[in-house]
């Protein structure tokens, strides 16, 4: 049974996810992007509770993510790359001035955050 502290960041990740969804239909790109890597962010988050560990930062949460799961082989190390990449997107798609999130970056980071969020389901569902 999944404890409810990494249920609650299920939840927020389920939430975000639906979120990014409703940005894309509406032709809010860039903040739909945003919402693609907060669904990676929290899964990240729950997936590195489940080991016992927090981070009061997203940096610190990726590096550890890279660290606990990506280089251990516990989930395919793409899963990191995605969450750096979408942590760019997310810096672009709020602040960027002169470059902006594409159609298909927000369409590609909400399918990682679908992929992601199979994998961290399968993982945490084995632990």
């Amino acid at each position: 049974m999944i404890p409810p502290d990494i249920q609650r960041l299920l939840a927020y990740a389920e939430e975000s996810h639906k979120a990014a969804r409703t940005l894309i239909d509406g032709g809010f790109i860039g903040f739909s992007a945003a919402q693609s890597y907060y669904t990676m962010f929290y899964l990240s988050e729950a997936l590195l509770l489940s080991k016992g560990l927090t981070f009061s930062s997203h940096s610190a949460v990726i590096a550890a993510f890279g660290r606990e799961f990506a280089k251990t082989g516990f989930l395919d190390p793409k899963f990191h790359r995605y969450l750096i990449d979408a942590q760019e997107r997310l810096e672009v798609g709020h602040y960027g001035t002169e470059r902006k999130v594409t159609d298909g970056q927000a369409l590609e980071s909400y399918q990682w955050a679908g992929e992601f969020r199979q994998a961290a389901q399968m993982y945490l569902n084995k632990v």
